[in-house]
Order: C-alpha cells, then sequence, then structure tokens
C-alpha cells in the first residue's frame, strides 16, 4: 500500500510477475487463519523475554527498556493484516512481527491507522516502524510526493521482507472483457486511497483516448471498495495480489468476485523506519534474516498461501 507512495506508487517501469504466481489464490483458504500473537489493546505481539532473545542486545536501549515496538499498520488489509471475528490483529505481518519480537525480546504492539498517513505517524515518532503491507520505493525512500515529484519530507529507510504485484478483480461471472489495465478505459475503478493500484489507475487513465476516461473512485481502507464493487457501483477493484486472492477466495464464500489478468508492479514489501533510527533498521534486518535462516519465516508464509512472495534475505531500501 501507500501515500501516494504506499503500496498499497507506481515503480518506474512495470513488469508481469510470474503466471504461476496466481496459484498462490488457490491455496489461500487452504491454511489456517490462527496467528502467533496475543492481543493486547491495539494488537501486541506475544515474544520471549529479553534475556532469552539472541538478538536483544542489538536494538535501541529505549526500545529495549520500554519492551515494545509500536508498528503502525492499517489493519483492514487481509490476509496481511486485518481483525478475526473476536476482535483480534492476524494476518502475514502480525505474525512476523512475533517472530521478529522473539529475536529481539520485544513485542511488536499494532496499532491502527489509516494507511495515507502511516509514514506521517511515522515522522512524528508516534510509531517506531510502520508495517502495512507497504511497497519500497525510491520516492518513499526520499520523501518524494510521487503525483508531484516534490520533496515532502525527509523520506524513511525499508527492510524489505515480502515480494507482491499488483492485480485486477471483477464481480465474478462478470469480467466485462477487462484482462489488462488498458481495458479499464471507459470503466470505473475502485481502489484504496494513496495505493500503488490507484497510482496505476491514475497512469493508465492518462492513455485512455478522450470520451473513455477512466473513472476512480478511492476509499480510506479496501474493504470499502470491496463493498462498493461487490453492489454493483463500480466494474472493477484492484488491490495487491495477496489481497485480492483472498477477497476473492473469501468475499460470498467465493461467490463474489474474481481474479483478472496477471499481477504487475511486482515489488518488495518494507518494514518501513525513520532515517535516523538506523540502529532500530539494523535490528530488525537481523531479526528478519533470522527468521528466514530458522525457518520460522518460511511456515508464516505456508500458513498464509503465500509463500511465491518469500525472499531469500533482508534487504535494506531495495525498492525502485
Amino acid at each position: 500500500m501507500t501515500a501516494s507512495t504506499t503500496r498499497r506508487t507506481t515503480a518506474a517501469h512495470s513488469r508481469l510477475a510470474a503466471v504461476g504466481a496466481i496459484a498462490v489464490a488457490g491455496a489461500l483458504l487452504l491454511t489456517g487463519c490462527g496467528d502467533q500473537t496475543e492481543e493486547n489493546g491495539s494488537g501486541t505481539s506475544d515474544t520471549a523475554s529479553t534475556s532469552a532473545a539472541p538478538l536483544a542486545d542489538k536494538l535501541p536501549q529505549a526500545i529495549r527498556d520500554k519492551g515494545v515496538v509500536k508498528v503502525g499498520s492499517d489493519i483492514a488489509y487481509a490476509p496481511v493484516e486485518f481483525k478475526d471475528d473476536s476482535g483480534k490483529t492476524v494476518g502475514i505481518d502480525p505474525d512476523v512481527a512475533a517472530a521478529l519480537g522473539k529475536q529481539l525480546g520485544v513485542k511488536f504492539e499494532f496499532e491502527n491507522g489509516t494507511f495515507d498517513t502511516l509514514i506521517t505517524g511515522l515522522r512524528s515518532k508516534r510509531y517506531d516502524i510502520a508495517m502495512s503491507a507497504m511497497t519500497d520505493t525510491k520516492d518513499r525512500q526520499e520523501g518524494i510526493d510521487s503525483e508531484t515529484g516534490k520533496k515532502v519530507g525527509e523520506g524513511v529507510d525499508f527492510v524489505d521482507y515480502f515480494t507482491a504485484g499488483v492485480s485486477i478483480y471483477t464481480k465474478k461471472g462478470d469480467d466485462q472483457g477487462i484482462k489488462t489495465w488498458s481495458d479499464l478505459c471507459g470503466k470505473k475503478i475502485v481502489v484504496q486511497r494513496g495505493t500503488v493500484s490507484e497510482d496505476l489507475a491514475k497512469a493508465e487513465n492518462e492513455k485512455c483516448p478522450t470520451g473513455k476516461k477512466i473513472a476512480i473512485e478511492a476509499f480510506d481502507n479496501d474493504q470499502q471498495a470491496q463493498t462498493r464493487l461487490r453492489a454493483g457501483g463500480a466494474n472493477a477493484g484492484s488491490s495487491d495480489f495477496p489481497v485480492a486472492a483472498y477477497a476473492v477466495k473469501t468475499s460470498g464464500g467465493g461467490n463474489d468476485f474474481q481474479l483478472v489478468g496477471e499481477q504487475v508492479e511486482a515489488a518488495p514489501y518494507g518494514i518501513a523506519i525513520a532515517k535516523d533510527n538506523t540502529q532500530l533498521r539494523d535490528a530488525i534486518k537481523a531479526a528478519l534474516d533470522a527468521i528466514i535462516e530458522n525457518g520460522e519465516y518460511q511456515k508464516i508464509l505456508e500458513k498464509w498461501g503465500v509463500t511465491e512472495g518469500a525472499v531469500e534475505e533482508a534487504t535494506i531500501n531495495g525498492g525502485k
């Protein structure tokens, strides 16, 4: 996701993800829907004590002292992060955060926020990190507004932990001839505000002929966009592939939506951290490398049916 630079900004060059990645959709509901966190207020991941954590000494002392990493997240983006029926924060990100916490000896406490305000919250130190299916892009790294090209902040660093493309979906059995982004000309699409999906729609709209422009309706969260499409208020929706695939498999028992075409704009999700907090950044990178090496990372992705988005090692600022 993004805020004119969440993935949720458009990468410099569009490219198709592997066709085989579409098979992930079929696996999503075959996996479990629990998580490895214990809810505490706004969503706190349970971890081992600091004394038992092998990488605790890598953290800044202030975070070790308080024992908590505050995480800004838009908790409405299943299966990456969302509330289950009991109100508990679950998903890929909370599970990865809990695993990182075991290595670092702290709890990762998720706080809900609107996606396009997360980097601002990081800048104001409301959060220590932002973890919300956020695409690592050069614009975000440099604090550039992707629409205007103007610098709006000091930027952030990312620790990249997953790779995902963007997908289009329609009502089931009614794709209206939509297979690619160019097929959206003359039609209406619903998206989450500030995401790569919105950026892609705007970029495609510039290519559409006069009289066949794309009507773009943006919402605060993806669930609102899905509701609009489900009610017949648009021709198509777009989200990151894991999110779109999960909606296709779960909404209406799998009867509401269908994926169309292939993923585009495959790019890394990153954990966003303030530029001046390099010690925390490096600690999180070390913890991510540790859970990749010990197999816990792979188990989390298997649980959520998204193994094709796995990375082999943590990368800092790998987005283009």
